[in-house]
């Protein structure tokens, strides 16, 4: 990330450095303080001067409610209740949540889309790529919330000796279904489509699990032998865990909606403290990504 100096920022924007200290001074421009200078994130003030464009007012576009769709995720939730941003959720799944973006239903949404690549590994941008070919989101943007550990929710002392994926093929174990457009069932399919097989070859519980504490509920109750959900889930649940993959778990929304109260409020929080100690407490959550901006259209 490129960084600029006050004075060469204030010649970027084209403002006195007066004004400059102004905007800083009231935390109204993106900046940070090293060693006693101020440096401004050249991207970031791109950003910021785009997110206050005036518009005629027969294209005065309607603001989203604050809300952040898509997949459901137990850190997620907690920082949203305690950075006291105003930020709503609505758990529907990274598909669904990104749908509901393209037509300004929600101001962001959580997601972690999964494919393969050409040599049949996991796509470690799979997020980006959905994002930038995603029509009707020509200004999307995509900040880093954190990586989590995916992999397999197990009944406490896993007494069907499952290791991985093909134990449940080769095994008929039941398997709890997470529900389509989430990302639980694209890395499902991505992990099936690695082992040479697809939904058809696993003995499934057909009712289908929209969250990963649902589906972690399903296990506990004994009307499945596993599902794949977050180490977070399994352990909320009080359940077993054998580690699948590693994923990204980001947040998309529109540039416009990134300068927004709501949304500074909850990407200052990203920064704290608080949110590493909750995920160390949580397990399976590397937060260390979070707030880094990782594509921008």
């Amino acid at each position: 990330m490129e960084f600029l100096t006050t004075s060469e920022a204030a010649d970027y924007l084209r403002l006195g450095e007066r004004k400059l200290y102004e905007l800083v001074t009231t935390g109204a421009i993106p900046c940070t303080k090293v060693t006693g200078k101020w440096l401004f994130p050249r991207h970031e003030l791109d950003l910021w001067v785009l997110s206050g464009l005036a518009r005629p007012a027969g294209m005065l576009i309607a603001e989203p409610p604050p809300v952040v769709g898509g997949s459901q995720d137990e850190l997620l939730d907690w920082s949203l209740r305690e950075s006291v941003s105003g930020l709503g959720s609505m758990s529907e799944g990274s598909a669904r949540g990104l749908e509901r973006l393209q037509r300004d239903e929600v101001m962001a949404v959580a997601m972690h889309f999964h494919s393969v690549e050409a040599d049949g590994n996991l796509a470690a941008e799979a997020n980006a790529t959905v994002l930038r070919d995603a029509p009707d989101l020509h200004d999307a943007l995509l900040v880093a919330f954190a990586r989590r550990e995916q992999g397999l929710v197990l009944p406490p002392g896993n007494p069907k000796r499952l290791r991985g994926l093909s134990d449940v093929l080769a095994l008929g174990a039941r398997m709890a279904m997470p529900q389509q457009g989430t990302g639980a069932q694209m890395l499902l399919d991505v992990l099936l489509k690695r082992a040479g097989a697809s939904t058809r070859d696993l003995r499934r519980i057909e009712m289908p699990a929209l969250t990963g504490p649902d589906l972690a509920e399903i296990v506990r109750a004994g009307q499945a032998d596993c599902g794949i959900a977050t180490r977070a889930s399994a352990r909320s649940a009080g359940l077993d865990f054998v580690p699948l993959v590693w994923e990204n778990f980001d947040l998309a929304m529109r540039q416009r909606s990134y300068f927004r109260p709501a949304m500074q409020g909850l990407i200052r929080f990203l920064g704290e403290s608080r949110l590493l100690q909750r995920a160390e407490e949580l397990t399976g959550y590397d937060p260390s990504p979070a707030g880094q901006i990782r594509f921008a259209a």
